[in-house]
Formats: C-alpha cells, sequence, structure tokens
C-alpha cells in the first residue's frame, strides 16, 4: 500500500487523502494508481459518498514535473499518454461514480490538481485557496478535462482568460463566478466538508445517483430526450425503498432513515 495517499472510512463514507505534502501532493505514477485503487476499493465495499482532500497547505499542484523533465529524457515526453493512462481514465472514474464525491481544496489547486476538484460533483474551499491554470505557464493546454469543465462552468471568454494568463483564481471569486459549491473559512473548510460528506453518505443514494447522471448528460441531451431520461429516472426512483422511506417520515414528520436503494 502506498503511503501517497491516505483513505479512511467512515461507513457509509470515505475520506481520501492526497499525501504528498511535502510536494504540494503533485502526482506521480505512483499516486495516479493508489488514488484510483483507493477509489475503487471504496466503491466496491459499498461508499455512498467519498470527501477528497489534499494533506498540508495545498490541495494538489497538479503533475510533478520532476517525473516529465525532457533535461532528463533521452527525448521528448509523450504527454498524451500520459492523460491517456493517468488522468482521463481518473477524471471519468470520478464522473461514474454512482454517488457523489466532494472535494475540499484545503490550499492551492493548480494545473491537473484544479481540474481534478472541478471533476468531482460538489467543490468547497477554504478562503486562502486558489485555483490556478497553470498549464501555459509551461506551454500545455488545461487538461484533466479543464478545457471541457472551464467553458461550461464559466463561458468562453472566462474559460480563456484563465487558461491562456494561468491568473489565481481566489476561492472566494470562484464561488461567485460559480466554478465551486462554496467558499469557506479556512478553519470551517473540513468540519463542513466532512459533515456534507455524512450527509450525503446517508442520503438517498439511488436518487443522488440518478440526478448526478442526470445533470451531467443535460450538456449533450436535446431537452425532449432529456425529458424522457428524466421519466425514466423517477420511474427508477419511484421503486426504491429510499423514496418510500422519504415519504413516510414526511407524512410522519420525522428524519429519513434512507438505506441508499
Amino acid at each position: 500500500m502506498s503511503d501517497t495517499i491516505l483513505a479512511q472510512n467512515h461507513g457509509n463514507w470515505v475520506e481520501i487523502t492526497l499525501n504528498r505534502p511535502d510536494r504540494l501532493n503533485s502526482f506521480t505514477e505512483e499516486m495516479h494508481h493508489a488514488l484510483r485503487s483507493e477509489i475503487e476499493r471504496a466503491r466496491d465495499a459499498g461508499a455512498r459518498a467519498i470527501l477528497l482532500t489534499g494533506a498540508g497547505r495545498g490541495f494538489c499542484a497538479g503533475q510533478d514535473l520532476g517525473d516529465r523533465d525532457p533535461r532528463k529524457m533521452s527525448g521528448p515526453p509523450d504527454l498524451g499518454n500520459t492523460v491517456r493512462t493517468f488522468y482521463a481514465p481518473l477524471v471519468r472514474l470520478i464522473r461514474s461514480l454512482e454517488f457523489p464525491v466532494i472535494c475540499a481544496v484545503n490550499g492551492v489547486a493548480a494545473g491537473a490538481g484544479a481540474n481534478i476538484a472541478l471533476a468531482c460533483d460538489m467543490v468547497l474551499a477554504g478562503e486562502s485557496a486558489k485555483f490556478i491554470q497553470s498549464f501555459s505557464k509551461v506551454g500545455l493546454i488545461p487538461d484533466t478535462g479543464g478545457s471541457w469543465h472551464l467553458p461550461r462552468l464559466l463561458g468562453e471568454a472566462r474559460a480563456k482568460g484563465l487558461a491562456f494568463t494561468a491568473e489565481p483564481l481566489p476561492a472566494r471569486k470562484a464561488e461567485e463566478w460559480g466554478l465551486i459549491w462554496k467558499a469557506l473559512p479556512d478553519d470551517e473548510l473540513m468540519p463542513e466538508a466532512r459533515r456534507l460528506a455524512e450527509q450525503l453518505g446517508n442520503g438517498p443514494t439511488l436518487g443522488l445517483a440518478l440526478s448526478k447522471q442526470a445533470i451531467q448528460a443535460a450538456a449533450f441531451d436535446t431537452l425532449s430526450d432529456h425529458l424522457e431520461l428524466e421519466a425514466d429516472a423517477m420511474k427508477k426512483c419511484g421503486e426504491s425503498a429510499d423514496y418510500a422511506e422519504g415519504v413516510a417520515a414526511f407524512l410522519e414528520k420525522r428524519a429519513p432513515k434512507f438505506e441508499g436503494r
């Protein structure tokens, strides 16, 4: 087991921590394998939510460039292979999980680190955190889904501005622009993130999963097709134990006890 990733099981939810604080949690191949392994382990063990965060003073500085330094290689690195082998599968995994993934950005989130956060379903950030599309500083494009998420969340003008200039985007402005869910005082970030993970981990997991799928599909669907998708999803939800429990709890004026099915 790699110590570059830490995982703590809280029953219905798992907290996963990027753990290379001396390198601002920048990614190596070992760290990629460890993170995907922990996410898949949580999924296979029946987790109903994941909280992803970083150790130390930052969330993630993206790729460890020491592993991709052309001066130390016999030829130029195949960065397309790096994306296809590591970053793209990670984004696809996070987006495909049938439960919520929360990201708590506890400091700088730069390059691929910023875009891994954006791949998550809900992003909370401490007020000192900054999101940096740092790729242009080394002649690259926003990968790890960045060039897909940014224009959809912010529009083309702001997406290009962040990509071209690598200007840091403070957490409060990221919240104002709609890039993230919420910015919080630093000392409130992890308590609020854990409270949210607990809430969602004990929530109506099927309904949350179908909500996630429907919202993600909206970028591609026509309205007519999407209305059909909603009808199919509502049929599944209406047949679930969680719907029956939610209605009963509402009528009996008590808190529901969802089983996630």
